[in-house]
């Protein structure tokens, strides 16, 4: 059970989730985006923190920002949780006939050419975008994929999420013992994504440069990389308003050095790009720079 949570909390919080997925789901599409909306909005005023660390982060991150600019990206930040949450809502009723509607492809091409190495795929994703129906989608429109996942902390919104998650025939891999589980998908040439854009602490990870400021990055996706020989590729699901769908896009290999710090900062900046050519779709509200280098005082 989390920390400092009772039973009882456990439960209400569960029970609200399943209300609002269970809304989601069967609602016209246009009342429940209303509906996603106005959840997020709610989130947004309940949880001020929230909006509080996404203008720490993005005035030094987006210094060229103005206050309302800012405003604006943060916004639109809830408004991309709101639609990944329509979307996960919809998983039961999303298949092989109607999945384009929600989502095409971009660079299909550097994907199938790394499956062609035959040491596996790497996908290098960010909570940018629909990290769930990216996965969700490639697996109904090319083949399944393994996910890696660290289980939500309330564990009944956690099974619920993972019932949806395997809907298209991925397979989950728990970051809590990955390695092993990795590296035989690997061998038997499979895809394996994995989001690796968020803190972590000192000892798991290398500082890289991030947008300004020196970020703890996870070293095992490179390690990982280097141990197998996988070929890497990052991944992203990117709405785009005038289409009225997502983009699953897959950039070429990113060659590996064998080094881990280089490689890490490597991956870090083709993030750094896009995030900026997408700024209202990644998760400013995330604490992504809360472990500093030794000496540095903390940013938040």
């Amino acid at each position: 059970m989390p920390r400092n949570k009772s039973g009882a909390l456990i439960r209400a919080e569960y029970l609200a989730a399943r209300m609002l997925i269970g809304s989601l789901r069967r609602l016209p599409l246009p009342a429940t985006n209303v509906v996603a909306r106005g959840a997020t909005h709610l989130l947004d005023l309940f949880v001020p923190k929230l909006r509080r660390v996404a203008r720490k982060n993005l005035s030094f991150a987006l210094p060229e920002l103005n206050p309302s600019e800012q405003d604006r990206v943060i916004s639109g930040v809830f408004r991309s949780i709101a639609r990944m949450l329509v979307a996960l809502a919809r998983f039961p009723s999303i298949d092989r006939a109607n999945v384009s509607q929600w989502l095409a492809y971009e660079g299909l091409e550097n994907y199938l050419a790394a499956k062609k190495q035959g040491r596996g795929v790497l996908v290098a994703t960010a909570h940018l975008g629909n990290w769930e129906l990216s996965a969700f989608a490639h697996a109904l429109l090319t083949e399944p994929m393994n996910v890696m996942i660290r289980p939500l902390d309330n564990p009944f919104i956690d099974e619920l999420v993972e019932r949806r998650r395997v809907l298209s025939g991925n397979k989950l891999i728990d970051k809590r013992d990955a390695a092993r589980s990795v590296l035989k998908a690997l061998r038997n040439n499979e895809a394996v994504g994995i989001l690796i854009d968020q803190n972590t602490s000192e000892n798991e990870g290398v500082f890289v440069p991030f947008f300004n400021r020196l970020a703890s990055a996870s070293s095992g996706f490179v390690k990982l990389a280097h141990h197998s020989g996988a070929a890497v590729i990052p991944g992203f699901a990117l709405w785009d308003a005038g289409l009225g769908r997502y983009t699953l896009r897959f950039d070429p290999v990113v060659e590996m050095t064998g080094d881990v710090m280089t490689d890490t900062a490597r991956i870090h900046a083709i993030f750094e790009a896009i995030i900026r050519r997408y700024p209202d779709q990644w998760m400013w509200i995330h604490r992504r720079w809360k472990t500093r280098p030794p000496g540095e005082p903390p940013l938040y």
